[in-house]
């Protein structure tokens, strides 16, 4: 059976399948300017020309060298940012219920996270990291702010939830994300402490899923990386064990194991996520693009094409959507392929709309485009 039409009945499913599925999410939390680069500058607000790609822009900072240079950031848009909050609000959106812990302001959240916590359990750790999204036709820069990130430590989790409600919120969870492993430098350790003191004290939980991801490791060093990737099979005893990657993520872990490289093609792309799923121990891997994307369990590899557009609204958590999308499918009871696809669709969406899908707008979504019109679910 084609797996959309698998994803389109169970989207269809009512009362909605996902109203009693629970997911906790942590532990990062950013503040996000979407910015457009401006080239030249014609007249006041709209009327200006934004750089045409990355190596435009970047070869006026590099003729800046030895010199000086002003460039000019036009908003676009203030929003919730951050790996965990954005991947808890798409997972909001196709009806899962949520806990999601990060640094999002306080006393109160900052207004960004507004939505997020009518909607859900948000337990803060402080304020948010502040980000510039530089976005350009084919990609984006994301320039961070994020030195309070230090302090989210395994104590700092405790004592946020404390007297035995942080492991309770995991006991409660279906659904474990444990996201941005790059930019908060304790998470190895907030590994380590999962799985050595807080699920050994948990009844057993073999279809709970844990879902991570790395957030482009390439500032990180090879030997944190490693740490981290051999970290993710110990969490195997306590449930499945899901890593979510882009194509450049998944080139750094293929380099970091030490497995060479895969064409940047459809069969290489499965290659490549078999080959990571086998060498660290987890149940599967998914990677991810805007062209398609491939994913291997121990059953097989798949890949599905993704369904680009060269207008996109916002690419600015795109990865985030697809993580989600592909988290869901499993919360679903989905096959790995028909989980891909969720993923890929979901981030389609985002793209499109700059908004977060529910289930009817995504089925709807899926029924519309031309890859799709001959399914009748």
């Amino acid at each position: 059976m084609d797996p959309r039409l698998r994803l389109l009945r169970a989207l269809d499913a009512l009362p909605n399948p996902l109203a009693d599925r629970h997911a906790f999410v942590g532990f990062d939390g950013f503040v996000d300017t979407v910015v457009s680069p401006v080239a030249r500058r014609d007249g006041p607000g709209e009327a200006f020309t934004p750089f045409g790609g990355i190596a435009e822009f970047g070869q006026q900072v590099l003729a800046a060298a030895g010199k000086s240079a002003n460039f000019e950031f036009h908003p676009r848009q203030e929003k919730m940012g951050g790996n965990g909050p954005i991947l808890a609000g798409a997972l909001l959106a196709l009806g899962a219920r949520l806990t999601c812990i990060g640094p999002f302001g306080r006393p109160a959240p900052h207004p960004a996270f507004g939505a997020l916590a009518r909607q859900a359990e948000l337990v803060s750790l402080g304020e948010p990291a502040r980000t510039t999204a530089v976005e350009f036709p084919d990609g984006k820069l994301m320039l961070g702010i994020m030195r309070g990130f230090d302090d989210i430590t395994p104590a700092a989790l405790e004592a946020a939830l404390p007297g035995g409600r942080y492991r309770a919120a995991v006991d409660a969870a279906d659904l474990v994300v444990l996201g941005n492993w790059t930019m908060l430098p304790h998470m190895t350790a907030i590994y380590a402490d999962f799985t050595e003191r807080l699920l050994p004290g948990l009844p057993p939980r073999p279809d709970r899923i844990f879902f991570f991801d790395l957030a482009d490791p390439e500032k990180r060093s090879l030997a944190d990386l490693r740490a981290a990737l051999g970290a993710l099979a110990r969490f195997a005893p306590f449930g499945r064990v899901t890593l979510g990657l882009n194509l450049k993520e998944a080139q750094q872990v293929l380099r970091a194991v030490d497995l060479g490289e895969e064409p940047e093609t459809p069969a290489g792309l499965r290659a490549a996520a078999g080959k990571i799923r086998g060498r660290l121990g987890v149940a599967l891997v998914a990677i991810h693009r805007a062209v398609g994307g491939a994913c291997a369990s121990a059953d097989g590899s798949w890949w599905r094409p993704g369904r680009p557009t060269a207008t996109p609204r916002i690419s600015t958590g795109a990865g985030d959507h697809f993580n989600a999308g592909f988290a869901a499918g499993q919360l679903l009871g989905l096959d790995a392929e028909a989980c891909l696809t969720l993923g890929l669709e979901a981030g389609a969406y985002y793209v499109r709309m700059a908004g977060s899908p529910n289930r009817s707008e995504l089925a709807a979504f899926i029924r519309k485009s031309d890859a799709a019109a001959d399914l009748k679910p």
